[in-house]
């Protein structure tokens, strides 16, 4: 009887030490494979020079990858803790598709009903946006930005092909600016979602791993 190949890894990547140890703080295990969380760092740079590293590692070399952590919200409406799932990540750089949205979705609602789940573009930034900067972005259609998905996606798909898939928790929106994470409602509102967005994370990598018909 031949022996079944190891299950693909998971590779979850955030930048902040807050939104590691939401995570580290959120893992009961249940994952489908193995599981890495990396910190990579504040910024694009980071975040590119930290996957691209982590991924160099032969037993990572077929890692599926999400991208996640806080974001901000561009779109009217949106509060702190409302989920965003990404359709496609986008920078100057380029464009990359995510795999199982739909998914990603229903999963969220499950783990976390009665929280909102946006879907849309994510877009990328390399600074902090602002004030009448949020319009500009939301003219491009995209519906949330932060500082890291977007590189973190591209590094992982040049790296080799893989799935790849975004999930943020907004930590501000246009009505709702916040100065500093965690000293504000929002920011502990959002820490608290994201410590527990991890089940759905996982059913997410497990459905990759069935056999397709």
């Amino acid at each position: 009887m031949s022996a079944q190949p190891d299950p693909a890894p998971l590779l979850i990547a955030c930048a902040l030490g807050i939104e590691h140890l939401a995570l580290r703080a959120g893992d009961r295990g249940g994952a489908g494979g193995p599981v890495t969380v990396v910190r990579t760092g504040m910024g694009p740079k980071a975040a590119d020079r930290s996957v691209t590293r982590v991924l160099a590692d032969p037993h990572l070399a077929d890692a599926a990858v999400l991208a996640t952590g806080f974001c901000a919200g561009l779109a009217p409406g949106m509060h702190p803790g409302d989920l965003v799932v990404a359709e496609e990540t986008r920078d100057p750089r380029g464009t990359v598709p995510c795999v199982g949205t739909e998914l990603l979705v229903k999963e969220l609602a499950r783990t976390l009903p009665g929280r909102t789940v946006h879907t849309g573009p994510l877009t990328g930034s390399d600074h902090v946006v602002r004030g009448p900067e949020r319009s500009d972005l939301l003219a491009t259609g995209a519906i949330a930005v932060d500082m890291e998905s977007a590189a973190t996606l591209l590094s992982a798909v040049r790296t080799g092909p893989r799935p790849v898939a975004a999930v943020r928790v907004v930590v501000d929106a246009p009505e709702h600016e916040l100065v500093r994470i965690g000293t504000v409602r929002g920011g502990i509102s959002a820490f608290r979602v994201l410590r527990s967005v991890l089940p759905a994370f996982f059913e997410w990598h497990r459905s990759l791993l069935l056999p397709r018909r």
